[in-house]
């Protein structure tokens, strides 16, 4: 594969370097036209490195997210930052967002001392929020250095005068606790907290923790630790803040002022109504528009558009990439392969970029299997939007594009957002007293609080629970692992336990004999369908490739290694009985289609079990929608369907006509026959009774079975897999040493 540097430096010809260079040194208002799709980064990236970073401004949030995206996969995460609002929606709803806070406290930090930093993308929204000045950004910064001599109780002083809050765990951005001779600390500058062992009054290691797991990570040799810095009431404008000689690249100036005019207006009327209520502050948190656009121009601004040049304007400092935008396909290959042809035939050469290897594989055996002879380079880094430049005659174009696939970007702050530990704390917090809760060791009891009390000289914060009789226990913070939400029957109260008494003991004792017996019929299951012989689905055919490379999303990576699982199971000639898990919205139907699809292929029928009504007309359409390019029918039995459209069915499906069908438990009645069927998806089993579930064992011993579930995989099914695992060690022969 070709790099993305390469053909950048392709891209941005020394004839188009020099006439940007000159267009800059002409005018203080620069214009370059034709940059369609993703032209605008290769364009800047391939810019020589300037004295300060240049200021990117987007139109939008989403604009300025495929912007930095773009500049950080050709440039890399070190070399490009990106500056959004602090808000989660906007100012005038006043909801922080502690992620976004992190980034621009890390553009603040970076933007006059770090040399490798050469882009900071922003977008009006975020521009019209005031920070702070730089001599306050210094102020609110503590620098830390092994070995260095820094007292925990100084350090800890620090924080807490500067507004960060002492925790038991740390978790999100502004916190910081000690436990010992360790100090955990999660500044506003960097996406991690770090952790500090100290050797006394030494700091004798620094390194960076994941919040999810607690655990340390990288050693680093210095840490920068800042406040809050993101946004200030009593602050200045960004562009007082920046460099006067930054170069500031726009794609709308006129745009961006106006929407900056708009923000501002809109927040000095909100924080009208909120000054009467004794928030001034709340008047100083938005620039003055008047004097943000009079400052504007005074900065050296290139102006970018995918739009050709206007016919008359000056040359002297404007340019015409001639880009146009890569064209719509609609993953339709007899469309894709006449548009590639006639670029090769008029002397085009063809770029495809790609994360994935994979992708590319498919591209290349879809033309192989359609007889297209369609040469091209792959390059190895996906952009968000392809383009056609006329006058280099280069097709830069991406597969999610050809493919029809939605494209998405990522930020630096995605980390920070995520984590099972803080996300439990924060679910914890919106508990409300009275919820049931479970406790591993004393069952069932309601939540009655959090609370912080003294334990062995430390503050610890405390979870009390109530149970029966008022009895009440105090579990730390740190036991966190030991506490479970109660999830029931909706409408049913659970019965609360009384402590001391050995109930709930009890009930754990008879649930493990019961997943015991459990466990014996899996095994004798799991014995029936080892001897059985299945059938051996045969490899990906062409239109396998192109239904899988057509999904509109990136495939996760436990999506893509399910995917690869399901159908190397249903190569096999032994059923397949393979559980997937996840929650709503991870795209467990997606593998399901295809598994389905994979089965029509080799003219083998799909039977899929749904719970409800409602979710089998939800997945009818689902499949129906997904599949309605292939050679597939698609039908759904429930009660929702009249007499006749049943009957219709029904001999449709005994004679082959019907490759997917899918309903409720009425699809393992008597009176459903299928011609032959191949697979069966099981979503939701738990929910099923126990006759249906007996069916189920029935038809499973021969037949490849995909069951899905959106619930947890509970403790209790341990006892299966240990079932499963030492079945395998009976029948399955030691390897050879």
């Amino acid at each position: 594969m070709s790099g993305i540097a390469d053909l950048c430096a392709r891209f941005m010809t020394a004839e188009r370097s020099k006439a940007l260079k000159a267009a800059l040194a002409a005018s203080d208002e620069a214009h370059v036209y034709g940059l369609a799709g993703s032209a605008p980064a290769m364009m800047l990236a391939a810019m020589p490195a300037r004295k300060h970073p240049v200021m990117v401004v987007g139109d939008s949030l989403d604009d300025a997210g495929y912007l930095y995206h773009d500049l950080s996969r050709i440039l890399g995460d070190d070399a490009v930052l990106m500056f959004p609002s602090a808000y989660k929606r906007s100012i005038k709803y006043g909801q922080v967002d502690p992620p976004s806070e992190i980034l621009r406290t890390e553009a603040l930090n970076r933007w006059h001392s770090d040399k490798s930093l050469r882009f900071v993308v922003t977008y009006p929204e975020a521009m019209a929020e005031k920070v702070a000045s730089r001599s306050d950004v210094d102020t609110l910064t503590l620098r830390l250095a092994r070995g260095s001599v820094a007292p925990m109780t100084d350090t800890a002083r620090w924080l807490r005068d500067n507004g960060f809050q002492e925790v038991d765990y740390v978790y999100e951005p502004g916190q910081f606790a000690i436990r010992g001779s360790i100090l955990d600390i999660f500044g506003y500058s960097y996406e991690m907290p770090y952790r500090l062992d100290f050797f006394g009054d030494e700091i004798d290691s620094i390194r960076t923790f994941n919040t999810e797991t607690q655990l340390s990570e990288q050693q680093v040799a210095s840490v920068a630790v800042t406040a809050n810095v993101a946004s200030s009431a009593r602050g200045e404008s960004l562009l007082d803040f920046i460099p006067a000689d930054t170069l500031i690249a726009v794609r709308d100036a006129a745009y961006t002022l106006q929407r900056i005019e708009a923000v501002s207006n809109e927040s000095f009327s909100q924080s009208s109504l909120l000054a009467d209520e004794g928030d001034a502050d709340a008047m100083q948190k938005v620039v003055d528009p008047e004097a943000f656009a009079k400052a504007f121009v005074g900065f050296a601004r290139l102006l970018f558009s995918a739009a050709a040049m206007p016919e008359g304007k000056e040359l002297k400092a404007s340019i015409d990439f001639g880009c146009t935008p890569q064209g719509v396909y609609h993953k339709n290959f007899d469309i894709i392969s006449e548009s590639l042809s006639h670029f090769l035939a008029d002397g085009y050469s063809i770029c495809i970029l790609s994360d994935s290897p994979k992708q590319i594989d498919r591209l290349k055996a879809i033309f192989a299997d359609r007889g297209d002879d369609i040469p091209f380079t792959p390059v190895g880094t996906a952009i968000h939007a392809g383009f056609v430049d006329h006058r280099l005659k280069l097709c830069v174009f991406t597969d999610h594009q050809i493919f029809d696939r939605f494209h998405k970007y990522s930020l630096k702050s995605d980390r920070a957002r995520s984590g099972k530990l803080a996300l439990s704390l924060k679910e914890l917090s919106a508990i409300e007293p009275g919820d049931y809760i479970v406790h591993v060791d004393h069952g069932v009891g309601r939540f009655a609080g959090l609370l912080r009390t003294e334990v062995g000289g430390h503050v610890q914060e405390m979870i009390k629970l109530v149970y029966a009789g008022g009895d009440t226990i105090f579990v730390s913070i740190h036991s966190l692992h030991k506490l479970a939400k109660y999830r029931g029957k909706e409408g049913i109260e659970p019965k609360i336990n009384k402590l001391g008494t050995g109930a709930w003991n009890r009930v754990k004792e008879r649930t493990k004999e019961k997943l015991k017996d459990i466990a014996r019929d899996l095994i004798r299951l799991y014995a029936a369908r080892r001897q059985e012989k299945g059938f051996s689905f045969s490899p990906d055919s062409y239109l396998q490739r192109e239904l899988e490379a057509s999904f509109i999303y990136e495939d996760t990576p436990d999506q893509l290694t399910a995917t690869q699982a399901v159908k190397a199971d249903m190569e096999s000639d032994r059923p397949m009985d393979r559980l997937i898990c996840g929650d709503v919205g991870f795209g467990k139907t997606e593998v399901a289609m295809r598994a389905a699809f994979k089965a029509a292929g080799d003219s083998k029928q799909t039977a899929v079990l749904v719970p409800t009504t409602v979710l089998a007309y939800q997945h009818y359409n689902t499949f129906r929608q997904r599949l309605k390019d292939f050679p597939v029918r698609v039908e759904y039995m429930s009660r929702a369907r009249s007499a006749k459209q049943v009957k219709e069915i029904l001999a449709d499906l005994a004679a082959g006509k019907i490759d997917i069908l899918i309903g409720t438990h009425k699809l393992i009645s008597k009176s459903v026959k299928f011609k032959d069927l191949g697979l069966l998806i099981v979503d939701e089993e738990q929910k099923f009774g126990v006759a249906v579930k007996e069916k189920l064992k029935q038809m499973k011993t021969n037949v490849d079975t995909l069951t899905m579930s959106a619930t947890p995989i509970p403790r209790t099914l341990q006892f299966s897999l240990m079932g499963a695992r030492a079945l395998s060690a009976i029948t399955t022969p030691p390897p050879p040493r």
